[in-house]
């Protein structure tokens, strides 16, 4: 599951709609939606994340929010470490290996770290 997909999901089930009929209000089909929460679709566009900040009424921080989300949430990354140090290439290799063996309580503290040191984007 992506991070967007998460959020949907609990904004969907927030409010007791379906995912069947979230499907159909937003005229894409249940199969695409489910694909999108459980991160097997890449990121969505803009004009469906803005369709479904309109469905859930979402504004402001609330909507930007949703579209970092979306933006972070490429279920297949791609790397380009060319340029780089050969320690940011070995890096980035072994964490594309090894990600699905980290612990959760691991990938939490990298991931924390990198939004400390990331610069905000708008």
């Amino acid at each position: 599951m992506t991070p967007f997909g998460l959020r949907v999901r609990a904004l969907r089930k927030g409010r007791h709609i379906s995912l069947k009929q979230m499907a159909a209000d937003l005229d894409i089909s249940a199969a695409y939606l489910s694909a999108l929460e459980h991160g097997h679709r890449g990121r969505p566009s803009w004009s469906l994340v803005e369709q479904i900040c309109v469905y859930f009424n979402i504004i402001w921080d609330d909507a930007e929010e949703l579209q970092r989300l979306a933006s972070l949430s490429h279920p297949k990354v791609t790397l380009d470490t060319s340029g780089l140090s050969p320690t940011a290439t070995e890096y980035a290799n072994l964490l594309a290996r090894e990600v699905r063996n980290l612990p959760k309580a691991r990938l939490e503290e990298m991931l924390n770290y990198l939004k400390e040191i990331a610069p905000p984007r708008r």
